[in-house]
């Protein structure tokens, strides 16, 4: 056997780093690579127990702050594709998002995602996930593919700043940068602890968001981070009994609970300015607080889902709805 050949061979026992002992190949006696350091890890994530022996190495992230989480610790290497850009990415992940593939506009077919050749699979909302669309984690796993769903959608309740710091140590666990994500959150927590001093002594302004929708407007509930991200921006979601992230609610509760000041989520092809002027034009919403002062703060909707821009957020739109803030 050649020694072009043999190398090669090892190789994959140093990926797979699962053997303890050596191997001998072509006559050599050749050291296995020890097992990852923190593994096997074994993580329960929205009911689904899964154990890793090695970190993943191709991965297909299916929502943009998913694909942001992944860059944000380091892992751009292990992307595989991506899917599903909400609006665009931030500055500083431009340059590693534009070098990976993105395999669909929007969610690819099952067939799409498997000719990617991932090992796992991590999707934001839980659309990602469709049964009826044959992506399913249970599907993905009889494939032998691993899977994650941002924890802001699995059905056990509120969400809140603590499960993104969750989600963040537990996907750091998960491949294997432990240290990256504990920074992270580490960063995190003083950013949200400043921007409590900040608001602690101001009066809560309510506040409705509208994320879209004409017969209907789509709105934050009570059930995700959005609303407390609300809450540590010194206000009140006029719409926060609402059980899920997201919801619908009418246009006349909108009116009854007269919010202060509306919060408009930019994204797709509908722009901000566009939404603002939906709700100036609207009749209807004439003698809303927030419309008749012309009281509107703007986020993207990346922003007040659960991933790594929330603390950040929190403080843009602290001093958005209240102004009065020093900068």
């Amino acid at each position: 056997m050649s020694s072009r050949t043999w190398p090669s061979r090892c190789a994959l026992i140093t990926a797979a780093l699962l053997q303890l002992t050596a191997c001998t190949v072509g006559g050599h006696s050749v050291p296995a690579a020890k097992a990852a350091t923190g593994f096997p890890y074994t993580v329960t994530n929205c009911g689904v127990k899964t154990t890793y022996k090695a970190p993943p190495t191709r991965v297909v992230t299916m929502n943009q702050h998913v694909t942001e989480v992944m860059l944000e610790l380091g892992l751009a290497k292990s992307l595989a594709g991506t899917a599903y850009l909400d609006d665009m990415v931030l500055p500083k992940y431009e340059k590693e998002y534009k070098a990976t593939p993105v395999l669909t506009r929007e969610y690819p077919s099952y067939e799409k995602l498997l000719a990617a050749n991932p090992d796992f699979v991590y999707g934001g909302y839980a659309t990602a996930f469709s049964a009826g669309d044959g992506r399913s984690r249970e599907a993905l796993k009889k494939s032998g593919i691993n899977s994650r769903l941002n924890i802001e959608y699995c059905a056990d309740g509120k969400t809140s700043m603590d499960a993104l710091y969750q989600e963040i140590r537990e996907v750091g666990r998960t491949f294997g940068v432990a240290d990256r994500a504990e920074g992270w959150i580490a960063a995190a927590k003083a950013t949200n602890a400043a921007t409590g001093k900040d608001v602690a002594a101001v009066e809560p302004v309510s506040v409705f968001v509208y994320d879209g929708g004409d017969k209907t407007a789509s709105t934050v509930g009570g059930a995700g981070i959005g609303n407390e991200m609300i809450i540590r921006a010194g206000g009140k979601n006029v719409f926060a009994h609402l059980s899920k992230p997201f919801a619908d609610a009418s246009w006349e509760n909108v009116v009854d609970r007269k919010p202060e000041t509306i919060v408009i989520l930019e994204y797709g092809g509908t722009t901000a300015a566009q939404k603002k002027q939906r709700l100036l034009d609207d009749p209807a919403l004439a003698d809303v607080p927030a419309v008749k002062n012309r009281r509107f703060a703007v986020l993207p909707l990346s922003d007040m889902v659960l991933g790594v821009r929330a603390p950040a957020a929190v403080e843009t739109l602290a001093r958005q709805l209240h102004p009065e803030l020093k900068k």
